[in-house]
């Protein structure tokens, strides 16, 4: 996380190093060579500086890609060229590429039946056409990441699972056959290496213990008899998206687990997880030579639920990768916190929404707010993926289930007159801004700066094809320049008040 510094702006004063996320592995002298280091490069390439612009250089190259996008949509994901200068000019952000930390797997939002029956009411032209502005990776955001249901969720269209009759038999419903698949097939035609991360709301009903007074979705603990037929669930599930083309990459065991209220919803408390991953899900995906990454928790900030499960113990680390987390609730410094204690599990963001509650479809309070906590604020904290909530809903928040999220709008809402119009929200472009410079593979690495930071927030990696991208924001009201330096290059920009910029460029 970015530290705000107080010192003077001098160009003649040493620079400050700040540390993205309170993890230092630098003693006091190395750091004082760095900074010396850097500070002495500058003021070389200060002295003989002769400046960058906003365009292509005379031979008609473009050294670096900018997107940006303004809180009042004057920039709206505008694509701008830089060329390389070796101008000083502002607030100064150096890259420190041997200062490395977690590797990212990619950013994206779920497709809920809810964001796959919308998208299916568009015309065909326009449904390729916006999700190609999503996903391509040449002629998009490259959203990499994509989070399906394992069954229904509070944004399908009815109540279900894939195992509804006791007497029956697995398989899927038209909900996944005639929406869901058909969408995220014409998603991977798009970009192929989208991983997909699956998360049931609850188990068949008959597996589960259930208050007779209440709605049987809502609530109650999978009973331990049906442990065995409800891990060969999840392999089934797995085998059937499979045999349709999808790939699924990771999976979790259970969407909020103490969360016994949505439309959809299964209570296991941590011991009941831990037992159900230990015993009956991580053996039976290994015994059908299943390898999907397994992530703990899905659920909120405030709980130690998964450091309950390392204490006490997972007998397959190796398909347990780590813990996924919402932001409903809680402290995002949790993630910290995890992460020093168990440094060698993995975290991912999985989901979190906008909506009525918190002026969802207002660009010019959500924009920044979301980039600096939501996006920003989980990478800078060891989140290797970043997930938010539907897709796309329509103008009237749907559809969705009694009992769930009824006030919740979408990361685009699309209107219902003409299936045509869509309106996008914070949460397209904080995703947006990340995947299109910071690509699956790509480490995050420091960044050092001799700035007073007010108003900053940035994250920097380093792409596995030998490019660096470089994310960050301004929240402020004014135009602040900006000097971005990497080994030899160097570039200056400036940057529109209350805005987010995402820089890509060769080594």
């Amino acid at each position: 996380m970015l530290r705000n510094l107080s010192f003077p702006r001098r160009r003649e004063s040493f620079l400050k190093t700040y540390e993205l996320t309170g993890d230092s592995r630098e003693s006091g002298n190395d750091k004082g060579v760095k900074r010396l280091c850097v500070f002495v490069f500058l003021c070389f390439i200060f002295f003989t500086s002769c400046g960058s612009s906003e365009n292509p250089d005379e031979n008609g190259n473009a050294d670096v890609t900018v997107y940006v996008t303004t809180n009042n949509r004057s920039h709206d994901f505008v694509k701008r060229t830089l060329s390389f200068g070796d101008k000083v000019t502002g607030n100064v952000f150096i890259l420190q590429s041997a200062d490395r930390f977690q590797t990212m797997d990619g950013f994206g939002a779920a497709v809920t039946g809810s964001s796959a029956y919308n998208l299916l009411q568009m015309s065909k032209e326009n449904r390729t056409k916006f999700l190609k502005e999503t996903f391509s990776p040449a002629e998009g955001m490259g959203y990499s990441y994509i989070r399906v249901a394992i069954g229904c969720s509070d944004f399908s269209l009815s109540e279900y699972t894939c195992w509804d009759d006791p007497a029956g038999s697995f398989g899927l419903t038209d909900e996944e056959t005639q929406y869901v698949i058909p969408v995220l097939k014409e998603i991977l035609q798009i970009n192929p290496d989208v991983k997909i991360l699956g998360s049931p709301w609850t188990c068949p009903i008959w597996m589960k213990n259930t208050d007779n007074d209440g709605n049987p979705w809502n609530g109650g603990h999978l009973k331990r008899e049906f442990y065995d037929e409800y891990a060969a669930y999840f392999v089934d599930w797995i085998k059937a998206f499979e045999s349709a083309g999808i790939k699924i990459y990771s999976i979790t065991p259970q969407n909020e687990p103490l969360n016994d209220g949505n439309s959809a919803s299964l209570h296991m408390d941590w011991n009941e997880e831990r037992d159900f991953v230990n015993q009956y899900l991580a053996p039976a995906m290994k015994a059908a030579g299943l390898k999907q990454k397994i992530y703990i928790w899905d659920h909120n900030y405030e709980n130690p639920y998964p450091l309950e499960i390392y204490k006490a113990g997972l007998t397959d680390n190796e398909m347990v990768a780590g813990a996924a987390y919402h932001d409903y609730a809680g402290n995002i410094n949790s993630l910290t916190d995890i992460h020093n204690q168990y440094p060698n599990k993995e975290l991912i963001f999985t989901e979190t929404s906008i909506g009525t509650w918190n002026d969802g479809r207002n660009l010019a309070a959500r924009l920044l707010a979301d980039m600096e906590y939501v996006a920003l604020g989980t990478v800078n904290r060891w989140c290797k993926a970043v997930i938010v909530w539907n897709l796309m809903l329509d103008s009237d928040m749907g559809p969705n289930r009694q009992g769930g999220c009824q006030t919740c709008y979408g990361a685009v809402d699309i209107s219902k007159t003409n299936w045509t119009s869509i309106r996008k929200n914070s949460h397209y472009y904080i995703i947006g801004h990340l995947s299109s410079v910071v690509k699956p593979g790509a480490v995050r690495i420091g960044v050092t700066t001799d700035s007073a930071l007010g108003g900053f927030t940035c994250s920097a990696f380093e792409n596995t094809d030998g490019t660096y991208a470089f994310v960050l924001v301004n929240n402020s009201a004014d135009n602040r320049a900006i000097t971005v330096q990497a080994g030899s290059n160097g570039f200056s920009y400036n940057m529109p008040a209350y805005s987010v910029a995402s820089f890509s460029w060769k080594k």
